[in-house]
């Protein structure tokens, strides 16, 4: 397994060749029968929902939606878990928790998923694309530096694909300028920074609870903070904030809007079970990285993830780069030649965000550019291509992935993806 020997000169399956993967690959299921008998009893009990958008006891939601809350807590160590409808839920409540004025400016990374932005948007308030470093692919601390002008109010950083983004770094730059940081945690549940979780390094930490992360309620999110007014402020705004600031005697009226982000019993009864088993699913996306790792980290041209001291990577994929000037192939012909084996290899991350229509035409709300034409606007940000190099040029030619937590992994299936892989690269003369 350590020397590109086993498939010299084997015909790719791109080329007419063999597939080298021939089992099937199972989608990533975490659900058990935990989780069906926890569900199973919530509806047989009728109470599947019990927040009410008025001020008593259950505008805090029913008992399944606390006992989650708290376990959540206990779990991650924090004082306050709200959880929410969905991660982007989560986003604009914790946007909206954190003061957002109209007009503000929100610095967030282009490599990630287009909710991060669009929550910042929500508000009236205007993304800022800093650039990622290409290490983790995270928000690079200089480039948020650069990026910060009087009118930014906060930066939202993702710990992107698993690994924690530099945190320390970013707190402190958000010291410096008077900022709030939000910390986008969906793909690294239990991934460690220097000591603390990741999602509870920041102000204001979100995850999520989609089918196809670490454990999943369908769909679901979590904030998570340990300061009192933004737990409120987060609660407030996930339940019809409106119809209880008088009752509950609320001093500062700025976002109460009246979203509802509310999760429901079912959910939470998952969530509950979920939860119990997150230590041991993420230890298993780290063993499935590893024995991958091990069987393709002589490749030449192929960067494997990398994993920064003091800090765990949870995989919500395996991330790698493609030097093409060492394997002269380009990135997009090796991916078309790994799919082709069968290998569940993703060509790129995500679009940069900085580029979809939204941004480069500048229109959201309405058809007239706004908020970005507001007389309240009174920056001059800029999504020109080539304001963030390092991201663009990792989607034009130099990123690929394996989607570990879209499938299940075994030895076999393990086995397969390093022999698609190694065929590859063994016979690249071939593809030239």
């Amino acid at each position: 397994m350590n020397t590109i020997t086993a498939n010299a000169k084997q015909k790719l399956a791109l080329l007419g060749g063999p597939k080298t993967f021939t089992e099937k690959l199972e989608r990533y299921n975490s659900i058990g029968p935990e989780e069906v008998e926890a569900a199973k009893k919530v509806v047989e009990s009728g109470n599947l929902s019990q927040f009410l958008g008025c001020w008593e006891d259950d505008f805090y939601g029913g008992p399944k939606i606390r006992e989650f809350e708290k376990a959540w807590s206990d779990h991650f160590k924090c004082k306050y878990s709200v959880a929410v409808n969905s991660n982007t839920s989560g986003l604009m409540a914790a946007v909206g928790a954190i003061g957002i004025e109209p007009g503000d400016e929100v610095i967030v990374s282009p490599w990630t998923m287009s909710a991060t932005a669009t929550a910042i948007l929500v508000w009236n308030a205007i993304p800022v694309f800093a650039d990622i470093e290409d290490r983790t692919f995270n928000l690079d601390p200089a480039s948020i530096e650069k990026n910060i002008t009087p009118l930014t109010k906060a930066i939202i950083v993702t710990d992107i694909f698993g690994h924690p983004a530099r945190l320390d770094e970013i707190m402190a730059i958000a010291r410096k300028h008077n900022l709030k940081v939000i910390e986008d945690n969906a793909q690294a549940p239990n991934s460690m920074y220097r000591g603390k979780y990741t999602g509870t390094v920041a102000d204001i930490g979100v995850f999520s609870l989609n089918y196809h992360k670490h454990i999943h309620t369908g769909e679901g999110g979590v904030c998570v903070t340990d300061n009192d007014k933004l737990g409120e402020r987060l609660q407030l705004i996930r339940n019809h904030a409106e119809a209880v600031l008088r009752d509950r005697k609320v001093d500062d009226y700025s976002n109460m809007i009246g979203f509802n982000f509310r999760m429901t019993e079912i959910e939470a009864a998952i969530g509950i079970e979920q939860l119990k088993k997150l230590p041991a699913f993420a230890q298993k996306k780290i063993d499935v990285a590893a024995k991958l790792a091990e069987g393709l980290r002589d490749l030449p041209g192929l960067r494997l993830p990398v994993i920064e001291k003091d800090c765990t990577h949870v995989y919500y994929c395996i991330p790698l780069l493609v030097d093409e000037s060492v394997t002269g192939v380009s990135r997009n012909r090796i991916h078309e030649a790994i799919v082709a084996e069968g290998v569940p290899a993703i060509g790129k991350a995500y679009e940069n965000i900085h580029l979809l229509p939204i941004y480069q035409k500048r229109i959201a709300y309405g058809s007239r550019g706004f908020p970005w034409t507001a007389d309240f606007y009174k920056g001059k940000v800029s999504y020109e291509k080539g304001i963030c190099p390092v991201a663009e040029g990792m989607n034009e030619k130099r990123y690929m992935n394996i989607a570990v937590c879209l499938f299940e992994y075994n030895d076999v299936k393990i086995a397969q993806t390093i022999a698609g892989f190694r065929k590859v690269w063994d016979n690249l003369d071939q593809l030239r």
